[in-house]
């Protein structure tokens, strides 16, 4: 039941960052159409992109993991045998996320920079 939820949530999660990320590329396809025009490879274009998400995962996953550690100590006193929570049982999660933000947002990032500048610049 836990991991059923856990896939649902992630899956939500997946799917807002899609649709932000197809919202700025919508937004800023212009931008796109020019940097192309100027000689911007897909990768710059790509990372230009995909930076300002990252960014915010990373910011969101410093905030949390001092919050989690501290609730999941005073959860673990309660018991007889106690385990010292590790540094990699908050780096794993966080290398996760960073993954499925980056594979969520890099698919139509790098389908935007592919497209023909002229497309996007046609009604200027």
């Amino acid at each position: 039941m836990i991991t059923s939820g856990s896939v649902i949530a992630i899956l939500l999660s997946c799917i807002g960052l899609f649709a932000i990320s197809l919202l700025v590329v919508s937004q800023r396809t212009k931008e796109i159409g020019i940097r192309r025009v100027i000689g911007a490879s897909v990768t710059s274009i790509t990372y230009l992109l995909t930076k300002d998400f990252l960014k915010l995962v990373a910011i969101g996953f410093v905030i949390a993991t001092p919050f989690a550690k501290w609730l999941a100590d005073a959860w673990l006193e309660d018991y007889a045998y106690r385990i010292q929570l590790s540094l990699w049982l908050f780096l794993l999660p966080g290398l996760i996320a960073l993954s499925v933000a980056l594979i969520t947002i890099g698919g139509k990032t790098i389908s935007a920079a592919r497209q023909n500048p002229t497309k996007s610049l046609r009604t200027e």
